[in-house]
């Protein structure tokens, strides 16, 4: 018998979903609220549902609002590929490539949010959401879980700051999944997220589940504002654009941040602000900027233990123009707050002295800006330089490779980071307070 309470989006008798699956999506929620009216019966009452969206594209022109429980949509593959080494390959080259968009169960995000200024104000990041979920009153809405589809931004936009290249500005006015009110229990799995402003931002989250998703080539990744509790965000491959966050978290207490790969770009690969008695364990981050990882607005009692910590350069020619805007003496570690442990990390940075800035300055690596009772021990810090004869080089070494070797984001990324056979130690400041 089958289920009054599973829905496939393509089998829908309201809207076209390729056209506008948010249309479709607003009709299903519609009529579980209809179905669903009592409480409790018998024990129960409202066992929410599941949406199915089948591997395809669907444009999105209205924006999905959620504002019940224990509701599922699922798709059958995140759909992950690169959009922003697309937008940085030769037109006459795409022709020879297997596949141009991203795949899977994908959404196009076709809202066109006003953005003012720079980037969205926390109302225009609302309304560019496509997927907006929001309930008052109690209980808190709950067990909301999005799974293994794709949603694609399509696109950036000029941010008026001159930018010749639309593409790599990060900004859009575009967020994925936008959650405004309180809630627990949320799932956020086997998603992909690109070219958002904001991947996922959510508000008073407890116990939350942000894990094993592709976030990457998105303004801002994670964002857990307001406050929250008891959440984690575990096994994830993500990167943020040069102006954004990859995680940040805002007056959050038992947080878990572990085993992520975090990718380079981010202005941050961790952004606490606020955060007490969390943990940051067993993660990867790369960083071509300093502030990787940054503790601001008095975070206490939280432990960063095991994780290994990579900052070198840009090597990829079209973004070599971006930084975050931090000089070397901020810190690649920004701790204000008291009674934190930083214990057993492994920290590199592999830096060309002419990278620094300003130049000729020591890159400082631990920097406690304020705060007490603050415990670091056991940090393994590696810093070393190219050597400049060896540098000279692989100058002239480059000048002779292809265009296509030079120009290949993939081959850029994993030659940097094989490089430390031709490696002399550079001269930092490992801890500063």
């Amino acid at each position: 018998m089958a289920s009054k309470n599973y829905y496939d989006v393509t089998e829908w008798h309201v809207g076209n979903p390729y056209e506008d699956i948010g249309e479709v999506i607003n009709s299903i929620i519609a009529d579980i609220k209809s179905r669903q009216t009592t409480p409790d019966v018998n024990g129960g009452g409202k066992p929410g549902a599941a949406i199915f969206i089948p591997s395809g594209d669907y444009h999105l022109r209205t924006q999905v609002r959620i504002d019940i429980s224990y509701l599922k949509i699922m798709g059958t593959g995140h759909g992950f590929t690169s959009s922003s080494i697309r937008f940085n390959t030769p037109k006459e080259e795409l022709a020879d490539w297997h596949e141009i968009w991203p795949g899977g169960s994908r959404i196009l995000v076709d809202l066109e949010p006003e953005v003012s200024d720079r980037s969205a104000s926390e109302a225009e990041q609302a309304a560019g959401a496509a997927f907006y979920v929001e309930r008052s009153g109690a209980p808190r809405i709950s067990s909301v879980e999005f799974s293994n589809f794709c949603i694609d931004g399509l696109h950036f936009m000029d941010d008026g700051s001159g930018n010749d290249d639309p593409e790599n500005t990060y900004v859009n006015g575009k967020t994925g999944i936008y959650i405004a009110s309180a809630q627990d229990s949320f799932r956020i799995t086997e998603m992909g997220l690109i070219y958002l402003e904001h991947g996922i931002t959510s508000y008073h989250a407890d116990a939350m589940t942000i894990h094993d998703n592709f976030i990457a080539e998105c303004g801002n990744c994670i964002e857990l504002r307001g406050s929250g509790q008891a959440s984690k965000i575990t096994d994830n491959l993500m990167g943020a654009g040069y102006k954004g966050y990859s995680i940040f978290a805002q007056n959050f207490g038992g947080l878990l941040v572990a085993t992520n790969n975090v990718f380079p770009r981010g202005s941050s690969s961790v952004h606490f602000d606020g955060v007490v008695r969390s943990s940051i364990t067993g993660n990867r981050f790369h960083s071509f900027y300093p502030g990787m990882l940054i503790f601001s607005g008095s975070c206490s009692e939280n432990l960063v233990a095991s994780n290994h910590f990579l900052r070198d350069h840009e090597p990829w020619p079209p973004m070599l123009k971006y930084d975050n805007g931090l000089d070397d003496t901020y810190g690649l570690l920004s701790i204000s707050g008291c009674n934190n442990s930083i214990i057993a990390n492994h920290i590199s940075e592999t830096i060309a002295a002419k990278y620094l800035k300003p130049a000729g300055v020591k890159p400082v690596i631990i920097r406690v800006v304020a705060g007490s009772g603050n415990y670091i021990s056991n940090n393994h810090i590696v810093a070393t330089t190219e050597d400049e004869k060896e540098q000279r080089a692989n100058v002239s070494d480059s000048a002779e490779e292809t265009t296509e070797k030079k120009d290949a984001c993939f081959s850029a990324q994993v030659d940097a980071l094989l490089t430390a056979d031709r490696l002399v130690p550079l001269e930092v400041i490992e801890l500063m307070s």
